[in-house]
């Protein structure tokens, strides 16, 4: 017998009387272990929080083996789906299925609002931000950010110096990761601003559930992320040129060798616009043109998925091979928008990350609503004698890398481990940060034919063009090796669908009044 099924045949735990007067029904799980980290469903006590108990009744009274044969089927629909992703470093070129497991992660209405606003406030500040560090600098001659930090930015841009994007918006799209720690506090961890990806596996996770296993949205009003491609485009078009009257879109890829080339093709597909590479657009007669069968077509946006540094060889990297020749004088000149902007990066870099909360003050006169993870910058000297001497006891980070490489967790970090980066660090203080090892959430995953806790992150995707809209939950990240931290699919890590409650927190008796009702 499964350790599910011996969970529903258990008498212990939270109970909810039945509405004809029998025995009440039991949610607990008591054979999951929940004590030493903040349990997305659970309480430490093993039993389900309010906003998960009609979840867990239902995957309490599943027939022995179903769960596993869900999540099998799931895989399978991943695989038909052709839902992958491409791999780096010793496993270069491999495609790998979309690592997914079948437990959502659930969020109640007004924790969500609360997320959202204090996302909101961060991107406005970060827009403005950006802004500012590629004109007057005000923040700087103000004493509120040291001049040094963005002058050391390897992704500060001198080229977009005095660059103007349309409607004044740099940062179109942008991932920013939460956590939360062991006492239930969310935390920013990172913001990325770049290209940032896996929006295609939030749509796609909740196309899966509902292939797999609809029967689990019963009596729950969810709220929809269905919609993203087309807020996404509507985005795009805003911020088009003034002179384009049906603005045409595409979506620039560096091709079939990206890790995240799926996801290219996804939302190309899914706005109904080209995708391109470099070698598909061309620079004539002071605009971007599209090669097609039937001549060049002009191209008034580009949501580019390529680095700064390779977008346009005459500006930037000269042997670039992915980029379009010409195309910053184009976008210099407004006859062309380009999503992200080019020099976003510079708010992309975890030394400025540091900076948030002082910018939000700075820029919008308000106290940060959600908190930054609290950070050490090596830069400074009495910071930089702090990490190193506590090093075994923090998590150390490279400022520009992403997709998790080059951190190292000091708790599980060997002699040799801590002495490299200790001579990293002392070499190149600029690019360390450190930060207090959290102890991330955890959520029920599918472990064989049980239940495990594994840790996870949220990366909400926000959009930014005549309005901020926010996909409801996004791509919940978990790490699917057991005590791992680290949740990044380049690192074994794989993702849930994310429920975000669109009112209440329903419960078992309220479900079963309901279906009494009917």
């Amino acid at each position: 017998m499964s350790l599910i099924q011996s969970q529903a045949q258990s008498s212990s735990g939270s109970q909810t009387a039945n509405l004809d007067g029998s025995a009440p029904i039991d949610v607990s799980f008591p054979s999951y272990e929940t004590t030493g980290f903040y349990d997305e469903m659970f309480t430490v006590e093993g039993q389900p929080r309010p906003r998960a108990e009609l979840l867990a009744w239902r995957l309490k009274t599943l027939s022995e083996g179903e769960l596993t044969r869900r999540q099998r089927a799931a895989d399978q629909t991943l695989l038909n789906m052709g839902i992958t992703f491409n791999v780096y470093g010793h496993e270069a070129g491999t495609e790998k299925i979309w690592p997914f497991d079948l437990i959502p992660r659930i969020i109640e209405s007004e924790e969500w609002k609360f997320i959202e606003a204090g996302l909101k406030q961060r991107i406005r500040a970060l827009n403005l931000f950006i802004d500012d560090m590629y004109h007057d600098q005000k923040i700087v001659k103000d004493g509120v950010f040291p001049e040094y930090m963005a002058r050391s930015s390897k992704n500060f841009l001198k080229q977009c110096a005095g660059v103007n994007p349309p409607k004044g918006v740099w940062c179109h799209i942008t991932g920013t990761d939460l956590v939360r720690d062991k006492d239930g506090t969310v935390y920013v961890l990172e913001d990325n601003l770049r290209c940032p990806s896996g929006v295609s596996y939030v749509l796609e996770n909740r196309e899966v559930m509902k292939r797999t296993f609809p029967q689990l949205f019963n009596g729950l009003s969810i709220l929809p992320v269905e919609d993203y491609p087309e807020q996404l485009l509507k985005m795009l078009q805003y911020i088009a040129p003034p002179t384009a009257e049906e603005p045409n879109v595409v979506v620039l890829t560096p091709g079939v060798y990206n890790s995240a080339y799926f996801e290219h093709c996804f939302l190309a597909q899914q706005m109904g616009v080209e995708l391109v590479q470099g070698h598909d657009l061309i620079v004539t007669d002071g605009y971007v043109h599209m090669r097609t069968t039937s001549g060049l077509q002009r191209v008034d946006v580009i949501y580019r998925r390529i680095d700064d540094e390779f977008l346009d060889p005459l500006t930037f990297r000269p042997d670039s091979t992915l980029g379009v020749p010409g195309l910053m004088d184009v976008y210099r000149a407004g006859r062309v928008a380009l999503a992200n902007a080019p020099g976003t990066g510079i708010a992309d870099d975890k030394a400025v990350y540091a900076y948030v909360p002082a910018m939000i003050k700075y820029y919008l006169g308000e106290e940060i609503k959600l908190p930054n993870v609290p950070t050490f910058l090596c830069s400074d000297d009495k910071q930089r004698q702090h990490v190193l001497e506590n090093m075994a006891d923090l998590v150390i980070k490279p400022a520009n890398e992403s997709g998790g490489y080059g951190i190292l967790i000091g708790p599980r970090a060997s002699k040799e481990q801590l002495a490299q980066y200790r001579d990293l660090i002392q070499s190149n203080p600029r690019n360390y940060v450190a930060q207090p090892t959290l102890s991330l959430s955890r959520v029920p995953t599918l472990v064989g034919d049980h239940l495990e806790g594994r840790h996870v992150d949220l990366r909400p995707y926000i959009l930014y063009g005549e309005d901020i809209y926010i996909v409801p939950g996004g791509l919940t990240r978990v790490a699917l090796v057991k005590g791992s931290l680290v949740v990044n699919s380049s690192q074994g890590g794989g993702s849930k669908d994310t429920w975000v409650l669109k009112n209440g927190t329903p419960r078992v008796s309220d479900f079963q009044q309901t279906a009494t009702a009917k």
